[in-house]
Parts: C-alpha cells; sequence; structure tokens
C-alpha cells in the first residue's frame, strides 16, 4: 500500500499484517508506532533528514525518540555517518542498522534520471531558460505561523524550556530568510534575460515570495511537482544549507550555496563542500553570471564525491531501494507476516487506532491545527491511479523490470500496488 502517510494511519488495523515503512522515528511517531505494533506491523524505519543535520547532541533530541525507537526492526540510513549517529545516540539499543542508502538518491543517478526527463523537457518549454532557487525556512517561513519551531524559539515564543540551540539557531535562520528576501529584487533585475523560479519547501508560506513576485514580472513562485526535474532543467540552483545543492551536484548542475550569515554551528558541512560558495550579493551574482554563461560550471566530480561518500551510501552500484529489499528479505518477510500479537492487544490496538483516526479526522477541521485538511493537501496534492500506472511504466522501460504490476485504489489517497 501507497500513499499519504495520515490516511495510511487510518487504515493500519483494517489491511492485513505486513512492514510500515517510516520515515521519522520523533517523539510524535511512539503513539503510531505503538499501534503499529499492536496491530501486527513490523516497522522499518529511517531518518528522512538524516542527510543533513546539526550536531549530534541537537539531533538526538529533535529527531530521535528513544521510546519509538524500542518498537522499531530495523533501522536503513542514508550513509556510514548516518549510521554512526544512531549508534551514538543513548536511548538506542539493538535494532539491528542496515547501510543501504536512500531511494530518493536512486532517483537521480544515471540508471533513473531519465525517468525525469519529460517533465524536464516540458519545464523548460514553458519557462526557457531559467535560474532556480528553492528555500528551506519552513521552520521559520511555516504555512502555518505557529508551526515555524524555530521562529517561536528564537522570538521567545515557543511553549515550554526553550533551548539556547535552537533560539540561535532561530535568529540564524530568521537572518538568512531575510537576506534572501532583500536579494531577490536585485538578483532578478540583474538577470530580466532569465525566469528565475523560486520553489518554496513543501510545508513553507508562499506569501514572503509572490509579495516580491509582484514587482518582478521574471520571478516565478511556484511548487509544482517533484524538484527532481527541476533541478535537471535549470541552468544553476541557488540555495542555502538545502538537500538540493546535494541532489544538484550528484546530476552535475551547478550548485551555488548563498551564505550571506555564516554560523559553523547551524550550517551543514556537505552542502557548501559539493557547491559553490557565495558570502555576498555581489559576489551571488558574479557567480551566476559565470555559470549562465558557460565560464563556470559545477565543482570537480571527484570533489563532489568525496564531499558526499561518508554520508550517502549507494551512489553506484546496487540501488538503494534493492539494497533495502534485501534488508526486508533476509529479515524473512518474503516468507511469512510479521508474527500476529495476542488477540488482546489486536482488539486493543484496533480499538486504539479507530479513536485516533476519528480525533485526526475532527483536527482536519480546526484551523491551524498541524492535521488540518489544507495543510495536508498542500503538501500532498494527490495522484491518480493513471498517473501511479504512467509512473511504474517508465520505470519498466528504464529497467526492464515490473512487467505485470497493478494498481488498486484501496480508498482517499491510497493504493495498493500488486502482481
Amino acid at each position: 500500500m501507497i500513499g499519504s502517510r495520515a490516511y495510511i494511519h487510518f487504515k493500519t488495523a483494517s489491511v492485513p499484517r505486513g512492514v510500515y515503512m517510516a520515515k521519522s522515528m520523533k517523539d510524535r511517531s511512539i503513539r503510531m508506532f505503538k499501534l503499529l505494533n499492536q496491530n501486527g506491523h513490523d516497522i522499518l524505519a529511517w531518518d528522512e533528514e538524516g542527510l543533513l543535520r546539526e550536531p549530534d547532541a541537537v539531533y538526538h533530541r529533535w529527531r530521535l525518540s528513544a521510546v519509538a525507537m524500542k518498537d522499531i526492526a530495523l533501522l536503513t540510513t542514508w550513509g556510514e555517518d548516518n549510521a554512526r549517529a544512531f549508534r551514538d545516540f543513548s536511548g538506542y539499543e539493538d535494532t539491528p542498522i542496515k547501510v543501504t542508502g536512500n531511494p530518493r538518491i536512486d532517483l537521480l543517478r544515471p540508471e533513473l534520471r531519465e525517468f525525469y526527463r519529460p517533465e524536464a523537457e516540458a519545464i523548460q518549454n514553458r519557462y526557457g531558460k531559467f535560474i532556480l532557487i528553492n528555500t528551506n525556512f519552513s521552520k521559520v517561513n511555516h504555512y502555518y505561523p505557529d508551526l515555524g519551531e524555530l521562529k517561536q524559539a528564537a522570538e521567545g515564543k515557543k511553549t515550554g524550556p526553550i533551548e539556547p540551540y535552537d533560539a540561535g539557531k532561530g535568529r540564524h535562520k530568521l537572518a538568512i530568510f531575510d537576506h534572501f528576501k532583500k536579494m531577490l529584487p536585485t538578483f532578478c533585475a540583474r538577470f530580466s534575460d532569465y525566469t528565475v523560479i523560486l520553489r518554496p519547501h513543501p510545508s513553507e508560506s508562499h506569501q514572503p515570495w509572490l509579495e516580491v513576485a509582484k514587482d518582478h514580472s521574471n520571478l516565478v513562485i511556484t511548487n509544482e511537482g517533484n524538484v527532481h526535474p527541476w533541478l535537471m532543467a535549470a541552468k544553476v540552483v541557488v540555495a542555502n544549507g538545502c538537500t538540493t545543492l546535494v541532489e544538484s551536484a550528484i546530476l552535475g548542475v551547478a550548485g551555488v550555496n548563498f551564505e550571506p550569515e555564516v554560523a559553523d554551528e547551524y550550517d551543514f558541512a556537505i552542502t557548501r563542500d559539493v557547491s559553490h560558495r557565495t558570502f555576498t550579493q555581489e559576489e551571488l551574482l558574479t557567480t551566476v553570471r559565470a555559470i549562465i554563461t558557460g565560464e563556470m560550471g559545477p565543482l570537480d566530480y571527484s570533489t563532489r564525491k568525496a564531499a558526499m561518500e561518508p554520508h550517502i551510501a549507494a551512489l553506484e552500484g546496487r540501488l538503494a531501494a534493492d539494497r533495502m529489499v534485501d534488508v526486508l528479505e533476509e529479515a524473512g518477510y518474503l516468507d511469512q507476516q510479521p508474527l500476529a500479537p495476542p488477540l488482546g492487544e489486536r482488539l486493543h490496538g484496533w480499538y486504539r487506532t479507530k479513536t485516533r483516526a476519528l480525533e485526526k479526522r475532527i483536527n482536519m477541521y480546526k484551523p491551524g491545527h498541524r492535521n488540518n485538511i489544507s495543510l495536508h493537501d498542500h503538501r500532498y496534492p494527490g495522484i491518480t491511479r493513471d498517473e501511479m500506472l504512467d509512473i511504474i511504466d517508465r520505470y519498466r522501460k528504464l529497467l526492464g523490470r515490473f512487467d505485470g504490476i497493478k494498481v488498486k485504489k484501496h480508498s482517499k489517497h491510497l493504493y495498493w500496488i500488486y502482481k
């Protein structure tokens, strides 16, 4: 089953026992992980934010829950450094850790990146020559302002004790956010012969950027589709401490890390190491101009690869997705389902799952709530069965696999993929 995480959670008591694939293991996951286990599901988990990480003590506090981790059967990681961070967590016990890489990176490798070629060409036909700016300010410019955790910490509005690191990083991100807003008008004017595409983080508010775009006809604010074809189609990618700079480096697209404020404590080294670093607005403009005129390209591949290898497995060789399937097969899931919990525990899990689903559905209609349906739809616009079949067919042609794969709609936002 694949689809919206929220809607998958609604159905976990009503589907056959299986393996749930979790993208995080924070305190917020504790309740759901317990219910998954009570409903007879095992959990394979990784941290989707495990590539760009804060110092270990902060990363552990922000992203890892000892209680949630106890309910996980298997852990996979982006790379060796992510595995080390898991092992060094005080709440880690003996959950098997497998260094598989992340399937997100598979999609950028030469074997699969052509999957995005039709979208990349359509984007180029639509916008012509363009410069891509990616922003990742959701924690200081959230779709719902009250959910901007670092902004709340920086302004002293966060509920409960405020950690000094959180407040400091919040101030740092706010300062960079302000620099980006101030830089944009000059950037658009200097590159008036190009379209400037700005893609905010999926949870970010578009409003501050739309205000700038009112006065600049060549500035487009969009979150349309997957970011990968946009990276492929762009002349250059500009960002600050964003995963898209790493993704651009894998694709061989020149990336520019704009660093108007520098703080080693808060910045991510890997995004610096795979990109051209610029520290002033004029330096940014000069570097981007050199790239689009062909005087400068991406950093040398050996430099990019050396920066990425400690953090990303499966840059070459077997795909990360295949390595994850290997982990599942080695654990015996190909031959049998997870063991069924005692009947009483399953009944309790069924009841609590239904109760939780009702709570979440009610919260979907509460303005400003993190479960609000408008925020859900902002982040997950949905997909049709025909679109899914088209995606599978394109993978089939690229990899020579997946003959006979079928798709069946299960319920709203959810699909079965089977053979």
